[in-house]
């Protein structure tokens, strides 16, 4: 009939628009379209910290839109995790869900206030970073097969130090000893800062930190480096040997991805995975990241939910035999 010709686009646009049709609302638009909150459980001007504000700042380049790094500091990222699990799974808050409070809690928290397998959307890696082992100026091996023969020679005798019990730097050692079989006394601390003025002044001998932590000790020369614990040598430190070089499967790293809550659309995940994927790419963020000792790690969802959940299976067993009690 004349004058009753629907208007197509328009009855679109209507659908689109109403509450009963969000998922086509949703489809329609590109994300972001305003700003975005990034979660992160770890204090401002820390090696984590800066690698997410590097990654913020692509972020906010690439979109247009704002990033914003919101610090929730406490119980190892826990907290910054929990509120991240909690919040609306529309997208715009996100946040750094890591081996520390997505894996190793699982062991070290007598009842975690999320499921890691359950309660996130993992979007994509966001970095690889791994830990390295110094050692005093003076202690008597330079390398990690004379430190190991060392190890194995005088059982109980030497200590390392680490940031704290059922941080990836303790676990490091813990590794260590398990696959070399070695006895080595594990000295804890409050932070790797710490740990590292007490191997400077003599009073522990070795120390399994974060390598920005003492990536400038090492290039001043004040202590030794003897390896670092990654699957293959670190670009900030080439002349440095993995440890995985001397003992197969040895692999301790750092590692962060981008989750946001449980729920969050699969159109809208797509969506901030290219993004993401964009930001890793960058010729200038895998610069900064180098220089902090790390390597972009982009990957798909699918990709590093099932990292996480291998992370679990392998990384439980070794908290348990470490005899490291829930708290």
């Amino acid at each position: 009939m004349p004058g009753a010709r629907i208007d197509r686009r328009r009855v679109l646009a209507l659908i689109g628009a109403s509450p009963l049709f969000p998922h086509l609302a949703s489809a329609q638009q590109t994300w972001p379209t305003r700003s975005v909150r990034y979660v992160l459980g770890f204090a401002a001007g820390g090696a984590t910290d800066s690698l997410s504000r590097v990654f913020c700042q692509k972020m906010s380049a690439l979109t247009g839109q704002q990033f914003v790094v919101e610090n929730r500091v406490g119980a190892g990222g826990v907290i910054a995790n929990d509120a991240v699990a909690k919040s609306t799974p529309d997208g715009y808050t996100v946040g750094m869900g890591g081996i520390a409070n997505n894996v190793i809690a699982i062991g070290t928290y007598a009842k975690l206030p999320y499921r890691p397998a359950d309660d996130f959307t993992f979007v994509s890696g966001l970095w690889q970073l791994p830990n390295i082992l110094v050692a005093a100026k003076d202690f008597p091996a330079s390398n990690a097969k004379d430190l190991l023969a060392l190890l194995k020679q005088n059982p109980g005798k030497y200590n390392y130090a680490s940031a704290g019990i059922g941080t990836t730097l303790h676990l490091s050692g813990e590794m260590m000893k398990s696959m070399a079989g070695v006895d080595v006394q594990h000295i804890p601390y409050k932070g790797g800062n710490p740990a590292l003025m007490d191997l400077l002044a003599g009073r522990v001998n070795m120390l399994f930190d974060n390598l920005p932590g003492s990536l400038s000790a090492v290039r001043e020369g004040s202590v030794k480096p003897i390896a670092v614990t990654g699957r293959t040598r670190s670009p900030a430190l080439p002349d440095t040997p993995a440890m995985a070089e001397l003992l197969q499967g040895y692999e301790m790293t750092s590692w962060a991805a981008l989750c946001g809550p449980a729920g969050v659309p699969a159109d809208m995940v797509a969506q901030i995975n290219a993004q993401t994927l964009k930001a890793l790419g960058d010729a200038d963020l895998k610069r900064r990241f180098e220089e902090l000792g790390a390597t972009a790690w982009p990957t798909s969802p699918d990709e590093v939910t099932a990292f996480r959940a291998s992370e679990e299976a392998r990384l439980l067993p070794l908290i348990r035999a470490a005899g490291i009690v829930p708290q």
